[in-house]
């Protein structure tokens, strides 16, 4: 790998050597007197520690992308450039998102204004200046009709030194090492780190292990950065199938598969902030295995398959029975996930709900995703998937296979809410007790039961 370990920060390269591949972004910024990006949560939740990450865009350009830099390991950064709010004003002159945050007194106690500016000066460059722009920040004082005022008043970036900045000619991000934290550009050359280095953890997104790393717990002697390789970063489309590299952020999902799943559109904006869903991976979702990862019943209502690559070749298996039990999946040590393909059917009709403490950007108490065809009326390939309710997503077997060939009227929803209730053991915790979720089991289908009938004919 030829990079050499440093990185381009506010416009000047820095030197890595010597850095803890694993402490974060964040944390590594303060020590550098670095203040103005701000530690409120360390868990990704808050966008106070918001910076913008130079990334390249599914056009063949450059693009800047917001994200938590709590959640960032320093030894992902070698070769990458990467803006702070120290950045962003010229001497005495502020940015115009800065002064739009002045003007509409967008700040009251400026703690968590650092991270809003970043998020609202990347969205000068996307395009993207309405709420979902800074989604993924938290005031706890002003208020946020100031700063949405200072984001109204904002128009799209024009021709600055920071378009400058991305349309500058730079070379595509190579493979570099930072001590122990690899990270090759190749599947080729990660499954040759991991033969060479069989503890290393594999990481994608980072934005669950990246909370690890940002409370000092380093699950691996080492780690395998997959973020680089470009086979891992594709999405095909045809008549049949989509395939989506195990590498394809979330937000890309979002922008380039939108009106082709509608529970994955439904799902996508409750998932997690903007800044997650730049870094979050398919490919992490699934290798993470949590029980109440939101995308997980979705992948198994539509019969998605997962590609996975190791030293034995590539093979492939159904969602449905890829997870094992608690974080576990039937991956072996030495594979990854490479690619997720799920079928595309005609008349197929499809939901997702969630039930969460927050509406947005939360934790689910209970989701649910559910796919069926209507022929004469009558459900057929039911598919009723939940998260939440066990130690792995799970279908409501005894439920679909009630369901199938019979007419959704009144009384059969009745009978399908009861084998619902009863259909999971779901855990009592802090979030619910077993009872409401077994209850929310059956009310979520009932109101997609219901929504099939609201629909105009």
């Amino acid at each position: 790998m030829s990079t050499p370990p440093h990185f381009r920060l506010n416009g000047r390269d820095v030197e890595l050597a010597g850095s803890d591949p694993t402490e974060s972004l964040l944390r590594w910024l303060r020590r550098q007197r670095l203040t103005g990006t701000k530690e409120g949560c360390a868990d990704g939740d808050c966008g106070a520690c918001t910076v913008a990450l130079v990334s390249p865009d599914p056009a063949g350009g450059w693009c800047f992308e917001a994200v938590n830099s709590c959640l960032l390991p320093v030894g992902n950064l070698p070769g990458r450039e990467v803006l702070t709010v120290e950045a962003l004003a010229e001497g005495d002159v502020l940015h115009p998102v800065q002064q739009a945050m002045v003007d509409c007194a967008g700040s009251q106690c400026g703690y968590c204004t650092p991270g809003f500016v970043m998020s609202l000066f990347v969205g000068t460059h996307s395009g993207e200046l309405g709420d979902s722009a800074i989604e993924g920040n938290l005031c706890r004082c002003t208020g946020y009709q100031p700063i949405r005022a200072a984001a109204a008043r904002l128009q799209p970036a024009g021709a600055d030194r920071f378009s400058a900045l991305l349309q500058a000619p730079r070379a595509e991000l190579s493979g570099a090492s930072l001590e122990a934290f690899f990270n090759p550009d190749t599947l080729h050359e990660a499954l040759a780190l991991k033969a060479a280095n069989p503890d290393a953890a594999w990481i994608n997104g980072g934005t669950d292990l990246g909370v690890e790393f940002s409370h000092g717990r380093a699950r691996a002697p080492a780690f395998i950065a997959l973020d680089r390789i470009a086979e891992l970063r594709t999405i095909a489309v045809d008549e049949h199938t989509v395939r989506i590299g195990a590498g394809v952020p979330l937000s890309r999902i979002e922008d380039e598969l939108a009106g082709v799943f509608p529970s994955i559109d439904a799902m996508l904006p409750l998932f997690a902030a903007r800044q997650v869903r730049n870094r979050a991976t398919i490919g992490g979702n699934l290798g993470s295995a949590s029980p109440i990862g939101d995308l997980l019943p979705i992948l198994l209502a539509l019969d998605a398959q997962v590609e996975l690559h190791g030293s034995a070749g590539m093979r492939t298996l159904p969602v449905d029975g890829f997870f094992r039990g608690y974080r576990s999946t039937a991956r072996q040590p030495d594979e990854l996930v490479a690619a997720v393909t799920i079928p595309r059917r005609a008349g197929r009709i499809e939901a997702f709900h969630k039930v969460a403490k927050r509406q947005t950007d939360d934790i689910s108490i209970v989701a649910a995703a559910f796919a069926l065809q209507l022929d004469g009326g009558r459900a057929g390939a039911v598919r009723l998937a939940y998260g939440g309710v066990a130690a792995v997503p799970l279908r409501a077997r005894r439920t679909e296979a009630f369901l199938e060939g019979r007419v959704l009227d009144a009384d059969t929803v009745v009978q399908a809410c009861a084998l619902l209730e009863s259909e999971f053991e779901p855990l009592s915790d802090h979030r619910a007790s077993a009872g409401y979720r077994r209850r929310l089991c059956a009310g979520l289908f009932a109101k997609f039961a219901a929504d099939l009938v609201a629909e105009p004919a």
